[in-house]
């Protein structure tokens, strides 16, 4: 069975200067004892006024850099087993962009049919994946859930049971570990400091290489197709 969790780091559209979108998503054997781990770590770890918080994101900035590194440390011991996509805001195809806005929800559900295809092909006969709520503008949560079955069923065994389902990360902590994972992601993507350190911690649970989507900027192969002279 493949418990699939999944969150996001960064925006569409530009915000703090992040030049990236970071998907990170992990399969653990048993979720129910990284949830209880991950509880037990925060209660006994941070800070007194935190302990009892329903959720303590990457970016939270009441606890320190090195409380973030013990804690990627913890997580590295969790047996999780990453993988990770990404893109380059600048490269969002103009298949997503419409009145020079960005189709979100659509381009979301893409984002995250390319990561869950990096589980793809597979033998597990339930395939499981749980992502943090967002809001879909343009799309709804029940078209979300039925384009990415129609994406993955074709790659699982016949009659395999596909649940995709958004929950609140405030409820999930393996939800929550995502989110840590996919902050320590772009805090490397993205150079910024501790990056380095966080991505050496988590490198031996990464599964291959993080993909990237969409590597070409638009603007660049517009160019390209331009006549010369």
């Amino acid at each position: 069975m493949a418990h699939i969790f999944i969150d996001e780091s960064g925006q569409f559209v530009k915000h703090n200067h992040e030049e990236y979108f970071v998907v990170a998503s992990f399969t653990v054997g048993d979720p129910r004892r990284t949830d209880k781990q991950f509880k037990v770590w925060q209660h006994n770890h941070f800070p007194r006024k935190l302990r009892h918080q329903a959720e303590i994101k990457f970016s939270e900035v009441k606890i320190t850099d090195t409380l973030r590194l013990k804690t990627l440390q913890q997580i590295s011991r969790l047996d999780v087993r990453i993988r990770y996509t990404y893109l380059r805001r600048e490269n969002i195809p103009d298949t997503f962009r419409k009145d020079e806005k960005v189709s979100s929800g659509e381009l979301y559900t893409q984002v995250i049919g390319e990561t869950l295809e990096m589980y793809l092909p597979t033998s597990e006969q339930e395939f499981r994946v749980f992502c943090d709520r967002r809001h879909l503008k343009g799309s709804t949560e029940g078209q979300f859930r039925s384009t990415l079955t129609a994406r993955i069923l074709p790659n699982l065994p016949a009659q395999s049971i596909v649940q995709i389902q958004m929950i609140d990360s405030t409820t999930n902590r393996n939800i929550q570990i995502a989110d840590w994972i996919a902050g320590a992601l772009a805090r490397y993507l993205e150079k910024k400091p501790l990056g380095t350190d966080g991505y050496s911690i988590l490198k031996n649970n990464i599964i291959g290489e993080g993909k990237e989507l969409f590597p070409h900027s638009p603007l660049a192969d517009n160019q390209k197709t331009q006549p010369i002279g």
